[in-house]
């Protein structure tokens, strides 16, 4: 069996959801729809959600949280794409606020340690998240062929683990 047939079977009961709901979720109510670059506004709404919860979180508890983030925006990403009949939509942003706490990983323990803020680690995630998002450099690009919700999020993930990289060689060096 093809991956995208199975993974497309672990996010059928997306289906069942009124397309109101599903489209709400993807673009995070109005953000997505009412704001101009949209993805920007989802990047934000990333790093309000980093703030709001690493402070509380361990990196066992974030990586369970967050790893379930990423599924939800897959299958809403995906629900949301079949319901606009558009391929990755501006407006569907939830990729971009699922993405976004990948960015950070391992930054705040080395931040801390060198004395860096805690919102320059957040400005600089944020900034370079919003980099390689926008350019999609080492290949990023290809991933959006990926099916689907995969496609939509996939990207975003690839992007987030890039900026990640250079926060963690930049707050180290800092």
């Amino acid at each position: 069996m093809a991956l995208g047939t199975t993974w497309r079977r672990s996010i059928a009961w997306v289906d069942r959801l009124p397309a109101s709901v599903v489209i709400a979720v993807a673009t995070v109510g109005p953000v997505g729809r009412k704001l101009p670059a949209p993805g920007t506004w989802g990047t934000l709404v990333g790093v309000g959600l980093v703030a709001a919860a690493q402070p509380y979180l361990t990196w066992a508890t974030a990586a369970l949280a967050e790893a379930g983030l990423l599924y939800l925006a897959v299958a809403f990403c995906d629900g949301a794409e079949r319901q606009l009949r558009q391929r990755d939509p501006g407006c569907i942003i939830l990729d971009e606020v699922a993405a976004t706490p990948l960015c950070f990983m391992g930054a705040f323990d080395a931040a801390a340690q060198k004395d860096w803020p805690f919102w320059a680690v957040l400005l600089a995630g944020f900034l370079l998240f919003r980099i390689f998002d926008i350019l999609k450099p080492l290949g990023i690009r290809r991933l959006q062929d990926c099916p689907g919700g995969l496609g939509v999020v996939v990207d975003d993930v690839a992007a987030a683990l890039a900026s990640c990289a250079v926060l963690n060689v930049l707050v180290r060096l800092g």
